[in-house]
């Protein structure tokens, strides 16, 4: 009937007038549309952050490990040529040597124990012990690199030096009263390098000690002799005293000269090590200040 239409019609008019707009539906949408996409967004950023931040807290464990075996080395690299060369260091123009030798000993105890510090502060990921670590590295990058510059310095200015040094210790200290460790750096000089002389054996000719009466007739030090006894460098034959062409100048410049390349290759070595350690640990330090800052934000 018409009415029966009628109130068919106005049913679906009341149903119709219920459902949104298509703009509005289209529009609800594409809100949603995009609000998962940020989300999923802002869930590959965090991801990427915390690889990034896994990654480099294991980079930073293993630069730790090498840090750590490279101290060690610089400290043994140090103890070692001061022990090998104690008796030898009177003998220098000056104390360079033993200075760049004590300050790698001094940077090696300091990066051991730097490298079990940096190792706890990445571990807890506190930016103020991540930055007293990178302080530390850059000081140590500071000293381990002065050390090494210092040895290449006097690498180049070593035999000039050692030429005059040596020649006046032996002419004119050796022997004398008050220069005993002088007089003991000598004699162990020409026993351990079978050498004679600061040139030949014919220097000591010229010498204080020779021309004195404290001599007794010695040509030579007894300690030229290759079979040592009271007296024997009364005798300048080659069949009783070393004669070793260079002297024992050559043979210790070449001596210290290898040290020295030692010492500055190891000291610049692991300072460059160390400058690659501070970058890594930055880097560590400025992905920890956005992931806070993420986590105010959020």
């Amino acid at each position: 009937s018409p009415r029966g239409w009628g109130g068919h019609t106005n049913k679906h008019r009341v149903l119709a007038g219920n459902d949104p707009p298509t703009g509005e539906r289209d529009s609800r949408s594409s809100g949603g549309e995009v609000h998962r996409q940020m989300t999923m967004i802002k869930k590959y950023k965090k991801d990427s952050e915390d690889c990034l931040t896994i990654c480099l807290k294991y980079l930073l464990f293993v630069f730790n490990i090498i840090f750590w075996l490279a101290g060690a080395g610089v400290l043994l690299i140090g103890i070692w040529t001061l022990n090998e060369k104690r008796d030898y260091l009177s003998l220098l123009p000056s104390s360079t040597f033993a200075v760049s030798a004590c300050i790698l000993v001094f940077a090696g105890c300091l990066v051991i124990v730097t490298g079990f510090l940096g190792c706890c502060a990445v571990v807890r990921e506190q930016k103020s012990a991540l930055l007293a670590y990178f302080s530390s590295l850059l000081l140590i990058f500071l000293i381990e690199l002065v050390a090494g510059v210092l040895a290449c310095i006097y690498y180049q200015r070593l035999s000039g030096e050692l030429t005059q040094h040596l020649n006046s210790a032996m002419l004119e200290r050796y022997g004398e009263p008050a220069e005993h460790s002088v007089t003991r750096s000598i004699d162990r000089l020409q026993q351990h390098f079978k050498c004679c002389g600061s040139n030949n054996a014919s220097d000591w000719q010229d010498s204080a000690y020779i021309l004195s009466p404290a001599s007794g007739s010695r040509l030579v030090p007894d300690s030229c002799c290759k079979t040592v006894t009271e007296a024997c460098g009364s005798r300048d034959h080659p069949s009783n005293i070393y004669k070793v062409e260079g002297g024992c100048l050559t043979v210790l410049e070449q001596v210290l000269v290898d040290h020295l390349l030692i010492m500055g290759a190891v000291g610049i070595g692991v300072a460059c090590l160390q400058l690659i350690g501070a970058v890594t640990t930055a880097c560590f330090i400025c992905v920890l200040i956005k992931e806070e800052e993420g986590g105010f934000q959020s």
